[in-house]
């Protein structure tokens, strides 16, 4: 039996200098990593270059061929020469790292794709002779007089050919092609006056044109190329600058979102950047309006001095570290919270979109077939009552969320009808119109049963228009001057309770409201001591508690926005966010998270709101239902629920028309 290797005693050698060729394929391993990271090196030179036309041309993901053509200054033969040996460069004239303001500056990208490929450089100057080079497996060869356009073109073929072993790492021709594809769109979002051009083996190019008069709303344009028509229409802008940094570029709105990051887009002073201090705080900024598992699309600039920011800490040159991180994340933080609150009551168009599939015939979900088969809602057609009670103006004063939708019954306000009669609820569902239905042979055909103006004053002056229904004791029905809305009840109310709770913090504490007779909730003993430990935490928030022997503890006051309900349920929601928060906090937080302790009260408040919103399956009087709408009109971010759920869905008249073959 031979005996093993012994790996932990290599023979020992005398010290010596590694081949240059051999340096250069060392550090190509870091500079090229694959076939995307080539294409990135080239394309950023081709922009240092001052190219207004790029275009890029891949075989085999990369591996087989990447050609990157432009139309920048170009090079003469002593140029051509010099570039290609290690930390040659031309974009560093006066030696200073602290103020970089070209993409590339530390001279190794074409070495290290020379190092390990066929790398073949045709350039020519605008006054010039074309003139050619090619590096072969590092292997330098003469420079050769050659025809050419002005500008340079750039062939690298057989990517790894000189280290195997990196070959063996890459991915599918699919994956090298999309990741390609992703540098391309990241460089065309950085530089809009670039038209860039992608040639693949799949099928057309995919083309970027040229933005030629810079500013918002060319940005704009480029944006809607590269993160798709929709963005533009579901997107928010962002002009913010403090104390040397300026922020502009534009954000989705908090319903309108993807799975994964990759569609959040940095640019600091021209270089496209995946930093974490950036995407941290773009994480604390969307931190109470979306999913956890969810990410925002957006695309952001900064700019800056350059002795502000250092980009020579990363290989890629995608991360950097910034003088005053702090400021930096606070400014994009304060930016987008700014500009979602702008937004005010908006909710991404892709809702509407998915609401009219649904309603398509044939296009419906599993629970609902679509106009062809009979709709959920007529089943509980009894659930569609329209009732009256309290006065929108009473319904609207101040006083805890929890009386909001309670009150004397008074008369209903001008434009609505009074309560259904308990047979007209059983025939018809819904609220009955000024005019008689055909289905009850009350009308004969061809009359206009379209509702008269008088009595939709609040769909004419009102973006969320006037409640007319409320569906299966869960959505609100509002008509609106052009279309219909339907508006999720409790989705809504838990953002405006949030929000309320949120402000009254933020002035100087949430008010409390006393209960007559304290309660005491009774729970594990842990339990029992985790909310006592976290009591000082709570009575900044209004609710005040304490031990009550083993197992037990006594509330003696709860938020006043929340007063009225379960104290139970109120406080055993508190108990869990206050477990989420604690494994939150064990884990690693990235540089740039929201402020551990407010986060956490923002979390605690997020789940009292929710526990103290107008449940599903409540009745809700027409004046509360138009109190609700008014306040979602009035409130920032009302577009959404605290976990990223839209909170209504507008439908056009147009839309409604079409889905009934009417235009």
């Amino acid at each position: 039996m031979s005996a093993a290797p012994d790996f932990c005693d290599p023979p020992r050698a005398a010290v010596r200098r590694l081949d240059p060729i051999l340096v250069d394929r060392i550090a190509a391993g870091e500079v090229v990593e694959r076939p995307a990271s080539a294409v990135k090196e080239l394309v950023e030179n081709a922009i240092d270059a001052g190219a207004r036309s790029i275009e890029v041309a891949i075989e085999g993901g990369g591996r087989r061929l990447i050609r990157v053509v432009d139309d920048g200054i170009g090079m003469g033969a002593e140029d051509l020469a010099l570039a290609v040996e290690r930390h040659a460069t031309s974009k560093l004239p006066d030696g200073d790292l602290t103020r970089i303001g070209s993409l590339g500056f530390r001279g190794e990208a074409l070495p290290s794709i020379g190092a390990v490929s066929r790398l073949t450089l045709t350039s020519r100057t605008a006054d010039g002779e074309g003139v050619s080079l090619t590096v072969d497996s590092g292997a330098k060869g003469p420079v050769r007089p050659a025809p050419a356009t002005r500008g340079t073109r750039i062939e690298v073929t057989e990517l790894f050919a000189a280290t195997p072993a990196r070959l063996k790492f890459l991915k599918s021709d699919r994956a090298e092609t999309a990741a390609v594809s992703e540098i391309l769109r990241r460089l065309a979002v950085a530089q809009p006056g670039i038209r860039f051009t992608l040639r693949t083996e799949s099928g057309s190019p995919t083309v970027f044109p040229a933005e030629s008069e810079p500013g918002p709303a060319a940005l704009l344009r480029r944006l809607g190329a590269v993160l798709g028509p929709d963005f533009p229409g579901n997107s928010v802008p962002v002009d913010m600058a403090r104390e040397g940094f300026a922020l502009q570029g534009h954000v989705g709105l908090p319903t309108f979102h993807r799975g994964a990051a990759s569609h959040i887009h940095f640019v600091v002073n021209g270089r496209p950047v995946r930093d974490r201090l950036l995407l941290g705080a773009v994480r604390g900024a969307y931190a109470d309006t979306m999913s956890s598992d969810r990410h925002p699309v957006l695309a952001l600039t900064l700019t800056c001095d350059p002795a502000l920011v250092d980009v020579n800490v990363h290989p890629a040159k995608t991360e950097l570290r910034f003088r005053e991180p702090g400021l930096v994340r606070a400014l994009i933080v304060s930016a987008i919270h700014d500009a979602l609150r702008r937004a005010g009551a908006r909710s991404s168009s892709t809702g509407t979109q998915a609401a009219l599939d649904a309603l398509r015939a044939g296009g419906g979900s599993p629970g609902f077939g679509g106009l062809g088969s009979t709709p959920p809602m007529a089943a509980g057609a009894g659930r569609f009552a329209v009732h009256s009670g309290v006065s929108a103006a009473s319904a609207l004063s101040p006083r805890p969320a929890s009386r909001l939708f309670s009150g004397p019954s008074v008369a209903a306000p001008a434009g609505y009808r009074a309560p259904l009669r308990p047979a007209d609820e059983a025939r018809a569902g819904f609220a009955e119109t000024p005019q008689a239905l055909f289905s009850a042979g009350l009308a004969p055909p061809g009359a206009d049963l379209r509702p008269e103006p008088e009595t939709i004053p609040e769909a004419e002056t009102h973006p969320l228009g006037a409640a007319r229904a409320q569906i299966h004791e869960t959505y609100i029905l509002a008509q609106t001057r052009d279309g219909i809305v339907l508006v999720d009840q409790h989705a809504a109310h838990e953002r405006l309770v949030y929000e309320r709770l949120k402000r009254e913090r933020a002035g100087g504490g949430v008010a409390r409201q006393g209960l007559l007779i304290p309660d005491v909730v009774e729970m594990a003993p842990e339990e029992a001591d985790r909310l006592v430990e976290a009591a000082p935490e709570l009575e900044r928030l209004g609710l005040s508690l304490e031990a009550f022997g083993p197992g037990a503890v006594l509330v003696r006051a709860v938020p006043a926005a929340l007063a009225g309900g379960s104290v139970k349920g109120l406080v055993l929601d508190v108990l869990d966010a206050l477990d989420a928060s604690g494994v939150e906090e064990g884990g690693p937080a990235g540089e740039g998270d929201p402020d551990p302790v407010s986060r956490r009260l923002d979390a605690l408040l997020s789940r009292m709101s929710c526990h103290g919103s107008i449940r599903a399956g409540r009745r809700l009087k027409p004046e509360e239902m138009n109190a609700l709408l008014r306040e979602m009109e009035a409130t920032p971010l009302s577009g959404s629920c605290n976990h990223g759920r839209p909170t209504f869905v507008t439908l056009g008249l147009a839309e409604i028309e079409r889905l009934f073959g009417r235009r």
